[in-house]
């Protein structure tokens, strides 16, 4: 079964299929810390020197989890997919964006670029692309990710992004979910649960 198989069943109340599973076990492994340098790592290192126990110590790094920091899954999930929704062209969505002021979960890192490949972008949308049945958001996000890299090129499609839109993919076209449930996972904040497992490893 996996931790994919006990997430599916925990989460989800059923049993999804193995590329969904795989999948879920993919993002906890790309998401889990990889450096004492990001936020969460450094409060949890500095709470555990100051002599705080395990659980406050771990408490202390999750709550850095917001827009600037792991938080911009719901976010990428939701304007990614109230856009492609909407009718809106890849070009019209990076207008309004820009036009409103706000920006674009999910696109861009201060070190990865088009010329410095994020690896865990490249192995989750590889997967993906393998083994959904259907990606349509994803297609979406990547013609998003050509127009904003074009103006900088570290405006690239993240982990956060790409984990995000893989994931409405998953909900809305894997068949084991129907439109209201795929909608609602997605309002209720499930897919920044990902990235909060992955962070307590």
């Amino acid at each position: 079964m996996g931790i994919g198989g006990v997430v599916s069943l925990l989460w989800f109340q059923r049993s999804l299929p193995p590329y969904v599973c795989k999948f879920f076990e993919m993002c906890l492994m790309v998401t889990a810390d990889h450096g004492p340098a990001v936020s969460g790592a450094h409060n949890t290192i500095v709470c555990a020197r100051a002599g705080k126990d395990l659980v406050s110590s771990l408490v202390s790094g999750l709550l850095t989890i917001g827009d600037r920091f792991g938080g911009a899954l719901d976010g990428a999930a939701k304007q990614f997919s109230e856009a492609y929704d909407s009718g809106a062209i890849p070009m019209e969505f990076v207008n309004d964006m820009r036009k409103k002021g706000k920006l674009i979960m999910g696109i861009g890192h201060r070190v990865k670029s088009v010329n410095n490949p994020d690896k865990r972008v490249q192995i989750i949308k590889e997967f993906v692309l393998e083994h959904f049945p259907a990606t349509p958001l994803l297609h979406y996000a990547l013609e998003v990710e050509k127009l904003t890299t074009s103006k900088k090129p570290n405006l690239i499609l993240n982990v956060d992004g790409v984990i995000a839109v893989s994931f409405v993919d998953l909900l809305r076209h894997s068949g084991c979910f129907s439109r209201e449930e795929a909608q609602e996972y997605v309002e209720m904040g499930s897919i920044n649960s990902l990235f909060v497992l992955g962070r307590s490893i």
